[in-house]
């Protein structure tokens, strides 16, 4: 891309998160404009759409729970088609990530050495839990099985894309499944791309968010589906 004064749009899926999203939009306009953030409320029981509106963010909703990737798709729509941004950086909801982070997963993309860029939770020493370890590994295995490509963290939520890639990608799955469906993109689209390394913060509440056992067996089972019938 090459350009320094490319629009970058903060994408942040949102599902019951009124808890911690105070704090985490509180410290990402510390750095970025309000403009240029982007709630998606997924169906929220709680409040989530007052606390983002309160704070002067966008706010996309979902009248109903459809899931992370159908929220993601949601945000990068319109950060895209109605912000006209250059890059969207998807960001968890959940104060799992450091907003500082974010330069560093688009500034390959200003720099025209990558298209899209992967945070990843691996490629730097940190304390994770065995059990997200484990899991990361397995989905890596089966992503990497069924679409060809191996990375260190296919199931980051943590993503810059620019609009070049993002006009090549189609997504499929609502849950979470979307995040291999995008690995799976950029090997179909031939899409230039990169890891970073990312640092995460696992609190009590972040890792009641994660994925169970039960979930991840649901997301490998639509990832079967979509990569046999779609």
């Amino acid at each position: 891309m090459n350009d320094q004064n490319a629009k970058t749009v903060i994408v942040i899926p949102a599902y019951n998160e009124a808890k911690v999203l105070t704090q985490v939009l509180s410290e990402l306009i510390n750095y970025f404009s309000a403009d240029n953030i982007v709630v998606v409320d997924d169906g929220s029981v709680d409040e989530t759409y007052q606390v983002a509106k309160e704070k002067g963010i966008k706010v996309m909703r979902h009248f109903i729970n459809r899931g992370a990737g159908a929220a993601t798709k949601t945000g990068l729509i319109y950060a895209f088609d109605k912000l006209n941004a250059d890059i969207a950086v998807t960001f968890d909801a959940d104060g799992q990530h450091n907003q500082c982070d974010i330069f560093c997963l688009f500034d390959p993309i200003v720099r025209g050495e990558a298209d899209l860029v992967l945070g990843s939770r691996f490629l730097a020493k940190q304390n994770l839990p065995l059990t997200r370890r484990l899991a990361n590994y397995l989905a890596n295995f089966f992503t990497w099985l069924l679409f060809g490509i191996w990375v260190s963290d296919s199931q980051s939520g943590f993503k810059a894309i620019s609009r070049q890639a993002w006009q090549k990608i189609e997504i499929h799955g609502d849950h979470f499944e979307f995040c291999s469906e995008i690995i799976a993109e950029i090997k179909r689209n031939k899409i230039k791309y990169c890891e970073v390394p990312i640092k995460v913060y696992y609190s009590a509440y972040s890792r009641s968010k994660g994925q169970s056992l039960v979930n991840g067996l649901k997301t490998l089972l639509h990832l079967i589906f979509n990569r046999l019938f779609k």
